[in-house]
């Protein structure tokens, strides 16, 4: 793997210059794409941002987070609030994320997508009540949040934010630090700079590598 260093803005653009021309590979009419990396990584940044630099481009897009998935607390915090293995795999609504997003761009599928469910705030504990959003074709739905490799959704490009260990434990706050085993599974089981299209590293903040 040979690492370029580059700046943000300069990857935006590389980023949604390759994202114009990207086709599904099912043979429908909206490309899925994953911005996948912990939250200390802000994956939902970098999918914001080449969301705009595809908006002056003329290539609509759509950012879904995963955080307006989650599950409700009665089924997410079953084993206690810092429950490891439930954050590994219970935390956020697969099943919903597979009916309301991509099953919607299936091939044949309305272009009719939900963009959240459930309200990102872990605390608030409360369904949304956004509107669905209707993507015309060509239309790109970008999805960013953790872990999210390794669900065979059925994406057509992923880019991974990666931390080094020692950055992903001093960027993440306090209250989150519990979470951090998971993310040692997830390198374990996933391995994510292997099976990601485009790599990120992003320990310095200011000046990323990338691969892909």
């Amino acid at each position: 793997m040979r690492l370029e260093a580059i700046t943000w803005e300069r990857l935006t653009d590389t980023l949604a210059d390759r994202l114009l021309g990207l086709e599904p590979r099912d043979g429908g009419a909206w490309p899925r794409v994953a911005f996948d990396g912990a939250p200390a990584a802000r994956p939902g940044e970098l999918a914001a941002a080449v969301s705009e630099a595809l908006r002056v481009r003329g290539r609509p897009s759509l950012v879904v987070g995963t955080a307006g998935f989650l599950r409700p607390a009665s089924l997410r915090l079953e084993y206690g609030h810092e429950d490891v293995e439930a954050y590994y795999s219970g935390w956020f609504d697969t099943g919903a994320l597979w009916r309301e997003v991509f099953g919607p761009l299936d091939p044949g599928g309305t272009g009719r997508v939900l963009p959240d469910l459930w309200d990102p705030d872990p605390h608030a504990d409360r369904a949304t009540r956004t509107p669905y959003v209707q993507l015309p074709p060509g239309a790109l739905l970008l999805l960013h949040g953790p872990l999210l490799l390794g669900h065979w959704f059925p994406l057509d490009l992923t880019v991974h934010v990666h931390l080094s260990a020692g950055a992903l434990r001093r960027r993440t706050p306090p209250d989150d630090q519990w979470t951090l085993p998971a993310f040692d599974r997830y390198e374990a089981e996933a391995d994510p700079t292997a099976a990601a299209d485009v790599v990120v590293r992003a320990d310095d903040p200011r000046h990323p590598a990338w691969t892909g």
